[in-house]
């Protein structure tokens, strides 16, 4: 048996890694040309209590241990005139350290052996063939055929229509991504507001959301309460004057987290599968990560991804000849993870009427029972 994955995000390498090492061979097939084919998201924190334990059972613990940034793990929150309401340094303690998605994922890719992803391969299909059989096409033309087939593949999964009907639907919330490259020397007054970790400008309805990145990057997210057709097919110009308006009063030190963008602005429109996503046993198929359980960004995503493959992984291992008890094991523990993080509304914490004093007393919370 082989293990067909489709799609080479962490959730996805994470499980290939698994099975690797338990003797199980597993192919990977991904859509983007090659590993650098785009950059690969931000920074992102590393849960002890799902993310991590995920990187044990894929054995890189201490390489994963090397990527983490120190500071990071700070956090400031401000109100739209730059006031500093919260500024909470990393303690050094890294409960949740903090390191870069790309670096993250290199790491994964290297600990497999050659050959194992398959790039260039955009899925176009998928049917089944009877008895948990399947055959996936690729856009140029070429098909492979699996016993075990895992949709990796994200919120557009092309695996998921195998085992659901369900489709993303919009939240309400628009993204306008930037980066600032530099941002020491190039940007001074903007990285001084964002400090050595994560921003969080926050008012009713909108707010912006900083990270300092290793390279001294400053990648930004605006975020936006608007229709789904809101700047629809504008251009990069029209995008960032529209979203600077909808920020006109704010300091311009925050502003400038968009107007001074190195890169052209990304739009990105915020989408969700249902809470308690869940479908019947369908043999010789399942899914992990968005594919399964898509929610807006709210630091969990990227963890159960990485969990939602290191326990496929140990279940396929633990039920040699099963493979159906094995996907029945793991869809059951997976849906009640996805089920209990889709309870938590942090949109609503972070940009409801009493903004930004709902993520303070969401940090301050979290403080409390920390200790």
């Amino acid at each position: 048996m082989t293990v067909t994955i489709i799609g080479a995000g962490l959730g996805g390498l994470v499980l290939a890694r698994v099975l690797h090492r338990h003797g199980i061979p597993v192919a990977v097939y991904e859509a983007e040309a090659s590993p650098d084919a785009r950059r690969q998201g931000g920074m992102l924190d590393i849960h002890p209590w799902n993310g991590q334990p995920a990187l044990e059972a894929a054995g890189l613990t201490e390489g994963f241990r090397k990527l983490v940034l120190p500071g990071r793990e700070s956090t400031r929150v401000v109100d739209s005139t730059g006031t500093v309401l919260l500024d909470r340094p990393d303690d050094g303690t890294g409960e949740r350290p903090e390191v870069q998605r790309g670096e993250l994922r290199q790491l994964l890719l290297d600990s497999l052996p050659p050959g194992t992803v398959h790039w260039g391969h955009k899925v176009t299909g998928v049917r089944p063939l009877g008895d948990g059989g399947h055959e996936v096409s690729f856009a140029d033309g070429a098909t492979v055929v699996t016993t075990l087939l895992v949709g990796a593949d994200g919120a557009w999964s092309k695996v998921r229509p195998l085992l659901t009907g369900a489709t993303p639907e919009y939240v309400g919330i628009t993204v306008v991504e930037t980066f600032l490259f530099d941002g020491d020397a190039r940007h001074p007054a903007a990285a001084k507001a964002v400090g050595a970790g994560a921003l969080y400008a926050l008012a009713p309805g909108k707010g912006i959301v900083a990270h300092r990145e290793g390279d001294g990057a400053l990648h930004t997210y605006a975020q936006l309460f608007k229709p789904q057709d809101w700047l629809a097919g504008a251009d990069e110009a029209t995008v960032v004057a529209g979203a600077v308006e909808e920020f006109a009063g704010w300091a311009p030190e925050l502003t400038a987290l968009i107007t001074d963008s190195d890169t052209p602005p990304v739009l990105r429109r915020l989408h969700t599968l249902p809470a308690g996503h869940r479908w019947d046993r369908v043999p010789g198929v399942t899914l992990l990560g968005d594919a399964a359980h898509l929610m807006p960004p709210n630091g969990e995503g990227a963890n159960l991804a990485m969990q939602d493959g290191a326990e496929l992984g140990r279940a396929i291992a633990a039920h040699p000849g099963d493979v159906e008890t094995a996907l029945a094991e793991y869809e059951q523990g997976m849906f009640e993870r996805a089920a209990a993080e889709a309870e938590d509304d942090i949109y609503e914490v972070m940009f409801g009427d009493d903004a930004p004093h709902g993520m303070l007393a969401l940090l301050a919370g979290a403080e409390a029972t920390a200790k």
